[in-house]
């Protein structure tokens, strides 16, 4: 069988462990979609990857440099919330887009603020509401009435960095008109296509306690985001000293950090971490996880299996993929470990393993089921 793992005959019946990644049988990987080949092929061995040769000590040290120089501008203004830092560190250096959620108040936009501030980039900052057209955040062809003829005006989303805040506050025909902008890195104005700049990032909020004028993202967009954050509620100490930078003036909207970083750093960064090594028994763990949120009874058992509706797409292999390199690249690694799958699992799949209405009723929450699956998976 084509598969990482084949599916017991009962929900007691202990699951094979998936095959052992060899030179001569590479792990069976997803069909090719165009997902797939936007993203670094799986080669069966590293003598088979098209990428460059692995980073050296040199590289390493000058990404390390400019990582610190963005985590040092980031806790200038930011008190705590070290693990949002990471999450957009990850986002950046593996190209994808981010999805925060919190109740209001957490720094969300700070964040994401802070963040396009330590770069030398183009930072827009788009406030979605019930109202927000599809043109309000493409750009649209306007008429010259001097000249005769259209011209085109460009929107916000065509920057570098693009805020999209409270995005469950725009109606579903102005989220999918990211959906382009997300995925294929252009926007089709009037029938011509223009390209975003490079790199891009869509650090995309919202507010899950209020329903009233909010609009339930799509799946479809939901996986467009590599990554979603849960943002929590600071420490008692980290609040003592968020008062503190009040007062300080730290926190003042036009007060910018003293060290930024140039566009040519994060490709830099993005370039490096292309090329870490991800061994192919963990690409292997890697589609192993993907199936077994598709086909979960025979791993978790019937009564958790029934609280999935819907399981984590390819994307999420690639997902997994990019944003295991970026991790190994903060912690100064040109290799990928098993433990970097396992600390992103939440990241990539809260947004992806899709729960049933029973599951919320009963206050199942997909982080549990994701827990569960990886508990089912054997490390390698």
């Amino acid at each position: 069988m084509n598969e990482p793992y084949a599916p017991g005959t009962s929900a007691g019946s202990t699951p094979p462990p998936p095959p052992a990644p060899s030179a001569a049988a590479a792990p069976p990987a997803p069909p090719a979609t165009r997902a797939d080949a936007a993203a670094s092929s799986v080669p069966a061995s590293p003598s088979a990857s098209t990428k460059s040769e692995a980073p050296t000590d040199a590289e390493l040290r000058r990404a390390s440099a400019v990582l610190k120089t963005v985590s040092d501008a980031y806790s200038a203004k930011m008190v705590g919330q070290e693990r949002l830092r990471m999450s957009l560190l990850i986002a950046l250096i593996a190209g994808g887009h981010i999805l925060l959620e919190s109740v209001p108040g957490l720094a969300k936009t700070t964040a994401a603020s802070t963040l396009a501030d330590t770069v030398k980039a183009q930072f827009k900052r788009i406030q979605c509401t019930p109202d927000l057209l599809p043109s309000d955040i493409t750009g649209n062809q306007i008429y010259d009435a001097a000249t005769g003829s259209f011209r085109t005006v460009l929107g916000p989303v065509h920057a570098n960095f693009v805020l999209l805040d409270e995005i469950n506050r725009s109606s579903a025909k102005t989220q999918s008109a990211m959906l382009e902008a997300m995925q294929e890195h252009q926007t089709t104005i009037g029938g011509e296509v223009h390209h975003l700049p490079q790199p891009f990032l869509v650090i995309a909020t919202q507010n899950p306690i209020e329903q009233e004028g909010t609009y339930e993202l799509p799946e479809a967009q939901m996986d467009r985001f590599l990554l979603k954050e849960i943002v929590e509620y600071p420490s008692p100490a980290d609040e003592f000293e968020i008062l503190g930078r009040i007062d300080s003036g730290v926190l003042d909207p036009d007060r910018h950090v003293e060290s930024a970083i140039t566009l040519d750093d994060v490709r830099m960064l993005q370039d490096v971490a292309s090329r870490i090594y991800v061994d192919p028994a963990i690409r292997n763990y890697i589609v192993s996880i993907a199936y077994v949120t598709r086909n979960p009874a025979p791993y978790i058992g019937e009564e958790r299996a029934r609280y999935i509706k819907y399981g984590a797409s390819p994307r999420a292999s690639i997902a997994f993929l990019q944003a295991s390199r970026a991790l190994a690249l903060l912690n100064g690694r040109a290799h990928v470990l098993p433990e970097d799958i396992r600390a992103l699992r939440h990241l990539v799949l809260r947004h992806r393993v899709l729960l049933t209405f029973e599951a919320d009723a009963e206050g199942i929450r997909s982080e549990e089921i994701i827990d569960q699956i990886f508990g089912a998976v054997p490390t390698p």
